[in-house]
């Protein structure tokens, strides 16, 4: 295929960085290293006892070794002092994080480590429905995420239980992301946690009052400008808070409409005493996006690369009123599925207020009691102007609307002690939820007789609404753990986690006629375990290694999605859900991982392998189109997975590192399945939209004021179809950025009083300006064939940036 083109300079630009791979430990952001050389900074860390999190659990460290770290950026030096990678668990710093393009996706940094992919349509991953994360197989709606300790849900387009993570703090406010490779820990607020855990970390108000503003300038007529107060402490003891707002305004980089989103961030930090403290956090979002359209193979290869909705096009809504006559630009003459290939538009609309107040107080001597308290308000829709519905007035246009308006609240309460060689914790989470999700439909103007419907701004009463559905549901879990240190540089790790969740759905509108059903999905389904066990251990030994283990057993509770919306029972007709509401199971699953790791001033490398062996994996199995989907909840059965991480960071030179990984992944399906009457061969296959295979490879380099970073990534084949007959192509994809910190070099050379804190960045996408699919099965897969469910990627992407703090 056409759009699989590595290109020779791809290959070598790739190659000549491979030298293994290792997850954290990237360039200068890697862990704390033990006997490293000894750094003049002022942030380096003083050599005392420290503890360090391992996977969920409290690993004392020895006094008697020594402390020090390279001497690579003052950025780096900064969180690598703060923070050590121990066990099971990865570290995305705030260095990683901030060479991006100012305002990208966080899990874009997230991508550069073995055994995750992210993909988006869109440079900057912040599409709602355009994005897909995956990380070690587990796809996003099965890895547990929080916000500044509240949780943000399972991650599907209008989650129910949470939001989209790009919209839930500014990516410029992040200090770091704590992932957890295998199981995750029993900690986490989630019920979805199948495959490990996400925590994003927000920064801190400083302590010195300061001012920040960053302006980008890119591709697209990107515009994103990003302005922080910090007001430094305000009493003795320390209270202070920020503020900051992030405006992200750009035209799509292919048809026509813009993608804007604003965002307000809040932090408040109140030190009580010399060990307890309270920090308030609110987070307010404003998200609308024109959306791509979805492609298929027949749309990709013979509508070519930049096909898309005709929404901002030079007569765009005449284009798509007559193509729903049937006449069709002429460009379109060998596209099979011609009315699906373009619609005048889609888009997606969310706005979000979530807050919460976290508290850390002691109790007493090595006894803390911890928890957030939190609730969170979203108003949020998808929509399509669709060719197969009528609008009153005779227009063979209507908009079609999904209207989701949810609320919840909740907290976390935990208890934490330590005594003799033990860390003991127990903790609870509940939340509850209410959804109301609506189908409406609102009518399009004849043609030359008004403007059609704006999708992302206010809207007309609709003329109906298709189907309507509300939610509530109730979740708890419950965990108690016992990290014990038989020796210092021992740490064995036993817990166990509940789960118990109920939710109802009800039936507030069905027009049948559209449905084809008499009634939706109606009744009540729980998901509950009361003992998913834990267990894991860490030991450093020699030097500079490190052996760890993890094993768990995971539960997701069942998927919660209105009519045709994701594989969940209430996405069926009523009498599909009859009949298998007292049959359908929780997805389960055992995961087993082993790791090694080793780090020396010039040398880190990590081994890590897996297992996990699914049980009542749910898939959601599409056909028809995308607008009305014909569309069902299948159980597919076990899957049993195994994979394995590799990776190397050498770093040869003061402030060089080159650094590279490879990731291997063999899960496939354990037993065929048949769908009206038909079986299909699906024993064997690789699971859907993941890769057997990827490769990626970074060089940072940094000298004096300047540093320059270049990545590469390889993502192997995958699955389009449960039956393996249809594959998205392989591909390579480069990016690279320098930035110069010219507020130090110009105070050197005049010194002036300018800044120091003055800094311009440079970053390119896609450097080779490679064609690829991105992300795939965003509407669900088809058991064979084609379906119109991928997006491309964008092109070669330029971006610009200055910043400056004072």
């Amino acid at each position: 295929m056409a759009y699989r083109n590595a290109g020779f300079l791809s290959a070598v630009l790739s190659t000549t960085l491979l030298s293994g791979g290792g997850g954290a430990l990237y360039a200068a952001d890697k862990p704390e290293p033990l006997y490293a050389l000894k750094s003049n900074h002022q942030h380096a860390p003083v050599a005392k006892k420290q503890s360090t999190q391992v996977g969920g659990r409290i690993a004392g460290r020895s006094k008697n070794r020594k402390v020090a770290v390279v001497n690579n950026s003052s950025e780096d030096l900064h969180v690598s002092g703060k923070r050590r990678v121990v066990g099971v668990q990865d570290v995305v710093s705030s260095a990683e994080i901030h060479r991006a393009v100012p305002g990208t996706n966080p899990l874009k940094a997230l991508s550069q480590h073995p055994g995750v992919m992210f993909q988006s349509s869109d440079p900057q991953g912040l599409g709602q429905w355009t994005s897909m994360l995956y990380m070690h197989g587990f796809q996003q709606d099965q890895i547990g995420m929080t916000v500044e300790g509240i949780p943000i849900g399972d991650q599907e387009f209008h989650s129910f239980n949470g939001l989209n993570s790009a919209q839930a703090i500014t990516s410029e406010n992040l200090e770091r992301m704590d992932v957890s490779l295998g199981a995750g820990a029993e900690s986490i607020a989630a019920t979805n946690n199948l495959g490990g855990s996400l925590q994003f970390i927000g920064s801190d108000p400083g302590h010195v009052r300061k001012a920040t503003i960053g302006q980008t300038f890119g591709s697209n007529s990107l515009f994103h400008t990003y302005v922080r107060g910090d007001s430094g402490d305000l009493t003795k003891r320390g209270d202070r808070f920020y503020v900051s707002y992030m405006r992200n305004d750009t035209k799509r980089w292919k048809g026509g409409g813009h993608q804007f989103m604003q965002q307000v961030n809040f932090k408040l930090v109140d030190p009580i005493g010399e060990h307890s403290s309270l920090s308030t956090f609110f987070n307010y979002s404003d998200f609308e996006y024109i959306d791509y359209q979805d492609m298929s193979f027949d749309s990709l290869k013979n509508g070519g690369y930049y096909l898309d909705n005709f929404i901002g096009t030079p007569n765009g809504y005449q284009k798509a009123y007559q193509a729903a006559l049937g006449i069709f630009p002429s460009s379109y003459s060998n596209i099979v599925d011609k009315t699906d290939a373009s619609y005048y538009a889609a888009s997606t609309t969310s706005r979000n207020y979530i807050g919460g107040t976290t508290y850390d107080f002691e109790l007493a001597d090595r006894l803390h009691w911890k928890g957030t308290v939190y609730g969170h308000g979203q108003y949020g829709r998808g929509s399509y102007t669709s060719p197969y519905s009528t609008s009153p007035n005779g227009a063979p246009l209507a908009e079609q609307i999904t209207v989701t308006q949810q609320k919840r609240f909740g907290f976390t309460s935990s208890l934490n002690y330590t005594v003799a060689k033990n860390d003991i914790s127990a903790g609870v989470w509940y939340e509850n939820f209410s959804v109301n999700v609506d189908r409406n439909a609102y009518e399009e103007p004849l043609l030359g007789q008004g403007k059609p419907v704006n999708p992302v701004g206010s809207l007309p009463s609709p003329y109906a609404t298709f189907w309507g559905m509300q939610f509530n549901s109730n979740s708890f879990t419950a965990y108690l753990q016992d990290t014990y240190h038989p020796l210092k540089n021992v740490s064995l790790h036993v817990g166990f986690k509940s789960i118990l969740q109920t939710v109802r759905a009800g039936q507030t509108a069905n027009m049948v006629s559209y449905t084809g059903t008499d009634s939706l999905a109606v009744g009540s389904v729980t998901s509950s375990r009361p003992f998913l066990p834990h267990i894991s251990g860490d030991w450093r030994f020699l030097r500079d290694h490190e052996l760890y283990f993890d094993i768990a057993e995971n539960m997701k509770t069942l998927p919660m999605a209105a009519y045709k919306q994701g594989a969940s029972p209430f996405a069926l007709t009523g009498e599909q859900y009859e009949k298998i509401k007292n049959t359908i199971k929780p997805e389960t699953n055992w995961t087993y991982s082993v790791g090694y790791r080793y780090n020396s001033p010039w040398v880190s490398g990590t081994v890590f392998a897996y297992r996990s062996d699914f049980s009542n994996r749910l898939q959601q199995i599409t056909a028809g189109t995308i607008v009305n989907p014909v569309s069902s909840v299948a159980n597919v059965g076990s899957i049993a997975m195994n994979g394995v991480d590799a990776g190397l960071v050498v770093r040869p030179l003061k402030g060089l590192s080159i650094s590279s990984n490879v990731s291997y992944n063999h899960a496939t399906y354990g037993s065929n399945i048949s769908e009206n009457g038909v079986t299909y061969h699906i024993k064997g296959q690789q699971i859907v939209n993941y890769p057997r295979f990827m490769y990626k490879a970074n060089v940072v380099y940094t000298i004096g004021d300047f540093t320059t970073h270049f990545d590469a990534t390889y993502m192997g084949k995958r699955n389009y179809s449960y039956t393996g007959d249809l594959k998205v192509p392989s591909y390579w994809v480069e990016n690279a950025g320098v930035r110069w910190m010219m507020g130090k070099t110009i105070r050197k050379l005049t010194h002036s009083s300018l800044p120091e804190d003055l800094s311009i960045d440079f970053n390119v996408y896609n450097l080779a300006n490679q064609k690829y699919i991105s992300v795939s099965g965003e509407n669900g897969n088809a058991m064979y064939g084609d379906y119109q469910s991928f997006f491309v990627g964008a092109p070669r992407q330029y971006f610009g940036s200055i910043r400056m703090s004072f």
